[in-house]
């Protein structure tokens, strides 16, 4: 089978997005198949594009077997709505036209959304080719937008978005939600059958993320030595909720023994960095996104992985791509998230779960945490087992193999 995969995102960009394309398409190549991402040039999450990207259109690349074009984006910071918009338009017309000129000739489509300008650029270049177009969703906008605050419901761009995801879920050949919450929440917005939808969720690269010992290069890099480390890594977003993980390190701002680290990048890390400063946190640290090869090191360095977001009812249904990653390092969660992830943390028996924005929860499970390091290590190891059985990516791929044949057979019968 040739698979085109359209993503905004792909390495050498670290986050989720990039992580789960690269991941999929390297396994679909090992088990046979040809696989052409078209993406744009790296700029995530700073918006500056490396000396030789920069007033390219097009270049195409070989990465661990995979058919890279590249196409221009106009480079902004994670951070600001209207610039950002740009940038997704930008990538939308250019990976149309480059993905329609240089593509080849696939037997299906795929595009990943957010953001939904990426997915229309998927429509069109399955269009151009008659092949089936399959529509990924990591994340539902404009929903997750409004949650956020970011918008206005009823803004003239929030109603665009609504018509344009309408429009890419009824005109899809098939979706593939990561989570059954997404999957849901798909069918009663916008009325689209739950048999139009498979899942296929985010997992956990086995043979990456092995656990490894806690006193290692990065713990002696950064004088951690025996302090209790709890480790936030990912973007720092604005549906995080990280300055109640602030009022947490708050609480031990007394105890030297607790120690908090944010590893990352995002739209909220200055106004993060401001707080903890005004604050006079010494129990803080930021520590800039890392290399994707260095990011084990980083999880078996800690005690415990915090996971949270801000309390919407909508982030019920958000299993956040960084849970399977501290499973598969064997070290605890202390969960602030509802619905699904909790769901999830809960059954592996792998951590703590508390209520989103809850301080004083969070406060509470982090003392126990802390107080049991043999309770640590048991939910580690019952954690890495469960992703193991569920989450295992490989697997995850094959999945989403079966789904790829099934509705090329069905688009051409």
């Amino acid at each position: 089978m040739k698979i085109l995969f359209v993503s905004h995102y792909f390495p050498p960009e670290v986050n989720a997005p990039a992580s789960r394309v690269h991941r999929l398409a390297q396994e679909w190549v090992a088990a046979g198949h040809e696989v052409t991402v078209v993406t744009g040039f790296a700029h995530h999450p700073h918006g500056i594009k490396a000396h030789e990207d920069r007033f390219v259109l097009t270049r195409r690349e070989r990465k661990d077997g995979i058919d890279v074009v590249r196409c221009y984006v106009y480079a902004t910071a994670n951070r600001g709505s209207a610039r950002r918009m740009l940038s997704y338009a930008s990538f939308m017309a250019s990976a149309a036209v480059i993905g329609t000129l240089r593509g080849g000739s696939p037997d299906v489509v795929i595009a990943t959304s957010p953001q939904l300008l990426c997915g229309l650029a998927g429509y069109l270049v399955a269009r151009a080719k008659r092949v089936p177009f399959v529509f990924e969703v990591r994340d539902l906008w404009p929903e997750t937008i409004i949650a956020v605050d970011a918008m206005e419901s009823e803004s003239v761009v929030i109603r665009g978005l609504r018509r344009l995801a309408r429009f890419l879920y009824r005109h899809a050949n098939h979706i593939v939600p990561v989570g059954e919450g997404y999957r849901q929440s798909i069918h009663e917005l916008y009325n689209i059958p739950l048999e139009k939808m498979s899942i296929v969720h985010n997992g956990v690269d086995m043979g990456v993320f092995e656990p490894g010992p806690r006193d290692n290069d990065v713990r002696r890099q950064y004088g951690w030595r025996d302090k209790f480390v709890l480790m936030y890594i990912g973007t720092h977003g604005m549906c995080h909720g990280l300055h109640r993980a602030l009022e947490l390190a708050r609480c031990f701002e007394d105890d030297p023994s607790k120690h908090f680290v944010f590893v990352g990048d995002g739209a909220e890390k200055p106004s993060l960095c401001a707080q903890a400063g005004d604050w006079e946190l010494r129990n803080v640290e930021f520590i800039d996104q890392q290399p994707r090869e260095k990011i084990a090191e980083f999880y078996a360095a800690c005690d415990a992985g915090l996971v949270c977001l801000r309390a919407s009812d909508r982030f019920q249904e958000v299993l956040p791509s960084k849970i399977f990653e501290y499973l598969g390092m064997e070290r605890p969660i202390l969960l602030s998230v509802g619905g699904e992830a909790r769901k999830l943390v809960e059954a592996a028996g792998a951590g703590i779960c508390v209520a989103p924005e809850d301080v004083e929860g969070m406060a509470d499970g982090l003392r126990r945490l802390a107080d049991d390091p043999e309770g640590r290590r048991a939910m580690g190891r019952r954690g890495r087992q469960y992703v193991q059985a569920h989450f295992d990516r490989k697997q995850l791929a094959h999945r989403y193999l079966g789904i790829l044949q099934e509705v090329t057979d069905e688009y051409g019968a």
